[in-house]
């Protein structure tokens, strides 16, 4: 067995302003978060690509689409949260409207109400409320969101 001198040990280790404590080095680099729900859009009655992502900014949770968020222009359009991951139909109880849906393309943000439990929504909804359309949705599924820690 190699053992390896005390002092070795003691080299890996700064000491400390207090007397007999090691401080342990500072932990830079990532440290990992809750999972953040995200998912792609999938066309449905219209065209409609990019990514939603659910972020946290301030305490606060938002609905993000990315830079690469395009679906047609039409009447009446909103973004919806829906229970489903495939959303069929729009009953009271099956969705939540975070609001108007604010361009056609691009990146975007939509606040997500503080009572709102993301568990119970499966997906995100770009849908025309004249002609109860789905343009298109994007299911939802966690991963894990990483953050810089210096």
């Amino acid at each position: 067995m190699y053992r390896l001198p005390l002092l070795s040990l003691a080299a890996l280790f700064s000491f400390s302003s207090v007397p007999g404590a090691l401080a342990l080095p500072a932990v830079t680099g990532q440290i990992a978060q809750m999972p953040q729900p995200s998912g792609m859009f999938v066309a449905a009655e219209h065209p409609t690509q990019g990514m939603a992502k659910i972020v946290t900014v301030n305490g606060k949770r938002y609905l993000e689409f990315d830079s690469n968020f395009k679906t047609d222009p039409g009447p009446d359009l909103f973004v919806l949260l829906h229970r489903s991951s495939q959303p069929e139909r729009y009953e009271s109880g099956d969705y939540i409207s975070l609001g108007g849906l604010q361009k056609v393309s691009g990146m975007q943000r939509y606040e997500i109400p503080a009572n709102v439990n993301l568990s119970n929504y499966q997906s995100v909804v770009v849908w025309c409320r004249q002609f109860n359309a789905t343009f298109g949705y994007a299911p939802l599924s966690a991963r894990m969101q990483r953050t810089q820690n210096n």
